[in-house]
C-alpha cells in the first residue's frame, strides 16, 4: 500500500445510508406533495475523522433528471471505489475524478461535499472559510407550498412577522394571480417572489405581465426546466427580474444565462450543481455581471443545510436563501446541534468543518438501509 504523502487524507471508509424524515407539514409544488424527506447521507471518513454530505435527489425524477435508486446505484459502483483507498491533498485532487462523468450531478456532489467537510476538519476550520466566505450568519427566507389562498396569507404574515427577509409563494397555472395579490395586499411591504418549478410556457406571457404589478423581487423558474433561450425570450417582455434555478448546472450554463439575459438573478443548489467547487465558479460567474445570487434549499436535513448555511457566507450571495429553521421542517432532525434563525439571520455553524454533529441515536431510527464500504 503506498503511503499517504504529507497532508493529504487517505479516504478509508464510506458509509452510505438511506434516511427518511417526516415533515411537519405536507410541502406541496407544481410538481407534486412531498410528506417525507427521503435522502441518501454519505460518510466518509480518514485518519479517524468523519466528513458528512447529504444527495438531493428525489425518489422520483420530478425536479430533475436523476432519481435515488440511480443515483446510490452509481455512487456505490462508480463514484466511491475511484476513490476508497485513495489519497487527496484537497478537493482539487478529487475533482478530475469526478468531472468526466456526465450528469449525476447530485451523486457527485455527496461525494464532494463530503471531502470538503473531511478536509475542513482535518485543517480544524470552519467550512466557510475554505469556501471564501466571512460572515457569522446569513439572511433567509422562507419558501411557501401551494396551499389555500387563505392558509397562504396567514403564514406569510406569520413568517414576515418573525422576521423572515423573503416570503416565497409556490405557484402554478391556476393558482397564480389571486393568491400574489392577497398576499401582497396583507404584506404591502415584504419582499415577496414566486417559483413555478418550470410549470408554465411562453403561452402564460400575459399572466407574468400582470404578475409585473405586484412589485415581487424575481420570478423563479417560470418556463421549462431545461429551456435557457425561451427564458431569455419571456424576460425581454416582462419587468420582473426571472431567477433561474433548475436550468444552470454549471458555470457554462451560468454564463450562457446572463449572456443573453435570461437572468437576472441566481439561485444556486450546491447538490443541482455538483459540489461546492462549481458552486463557488458559478457565483464567480454571477458576480462577474453583477448579478446577485442566493441559496436554494432541497428540504434538507442539518448536514445539507449546515453545507447550504456555510456556502451562503461568500459575498455574492445578496439575496436572503431558503435556509430558514429546520424546526419549519421536521419535528426532530439528525443532527445535535439546533439550526434555527431568528430576526431572518441564521447563525453559521461553529466549529471545524460544517460545524454539526449527528444525532446517530436518532438516525439509527430514521434509516431504512446502511452500507459500509472499504477499499
Amino acid at each position: 500500500m503506498p503511503a499517504t504523502p504529507p497532508g493529504a487524507l487517505r479516504i478509508e471508509e464510506a458509509t452510505l445510508r438511506v434516511v427518511g424524515l417526516p415533515l411537519v407539514t405536507p410541502f406541496t409544488i407544481a410538481t407534486g406533495t412531498m410528506t417525507d424527506k427521503i435522502f441518501p447521507l454519505l460518510t466518509l471518513r480518514a485518519d479517524g475523522i468523519e466528513g458528512h454530505a447529504e444527495g438531493v435527489m428525489d425518489p422520483l425524477p420530478d425536479y430533475l433528471d436523476e432519481s435515488l435508486v440511480g443515483s446510490l446505484d452509481f455512487v456505490r459502483t462508480v463514484l466511491l471505489p475511484q476513490i476508497l483507498g485513495r489519497s487527496f491533498a484537497s478537493p482539487a485532487e478529487l475533482e478530475p475524478l469526478l468531472a468526466p462523468w456526465r450528469g449525476f450531478y447530485m451523486a457527485k456532489a455527496m461525494v464532494e461535499m463530503a471531502f470538503w467537510d473531511l478536509w475542513a476538519k482535518s485543517l480544524g476550520l470552519p467550512l466557510k472559510t475554505l469556501l471564501g466566505g466571512t460572515r457569522a450568519a446569513v439572511e433567509v427566507g422562507v419558501s411557501l407550498g401551494i396551499a389555500s389562498v387563505e392558509q397562504t396569507v396567514a403564514r406569510a404574515v406569520d413568517h414576515h412577522a418573525q422576521g423572515y427577509r423573503r416570503i416565497k409563494l409556490k405557484i402554478k397555472p391556476g393558482h397564480d394571480l389571486a393568491l400574489v395579490r392577497a398576499v401582497r395586499q396583507a404584506l404591502p411591504e415584504a419582499h415577496l417572489t414566486v417559483d413555478a418549478n418550470s410549470s408554465y410556457t411562453l403561452a402564460d406571457t400575459g399572466i407574468f405581465r400582470a404578475l409585473d404589478g405586484f412589485g415581487l423581487d424575481y420570478i423563479e423558474q417560470p418556463l421549462a426546466w431545461d429551456d435557457i433561450h425561451d427564458h431569455a425570450t419571456l424576460q425581454g417582455r416582462i419587468a420582473t427580474p426571472i431567477c433561474l434555478d433548475e436550468c444552470l448546472r454549471s458555470a457554462a450554463d451560468t454564463r450562457k444565462a446572463l449572456q443573453t439575459d435570461a437572468a437576472r438573478v441566481v439561485n444556486i443548489k450546491v447538490g443541482r450543481v455538483g459540489g461546492h467547487a462549481e458552486a463557488r465558479r458559478i457565483h464567480d460567474v454571477s458576480a462577474a455581471f453583477d448579478v446577485p445570487v442566493w441559496c436554494g434549499g432541497m428540504l434538507e436535513s442539518g448536514i445539507g443545510r449546515a453545507h447550504n448555511i456555510h456556502l451562503a457566507t461568500l459575498p455574492n450571495f445578496r439575496k436572503p436563501g431558503d435556509t430558514s429553521s429546520a424546526s419549519r421542517y421536521f419535528t426532530r432532525d439528525i443532527v445535535q446541534e439546533k439550526l434555527e434563525a431568528t430576526g431572518g439571520l441564521m447563525p453559521v455553524p461553529t466549529g471545524p468543518g460544517i460545524g454539526v454533529t449527528l444525532d446517530h441515536d436518532f438516525l439509527q431510527t430514521v434509516t431504512s438501509q446502511v452500507e459500509r464500504l472499504r477499499p
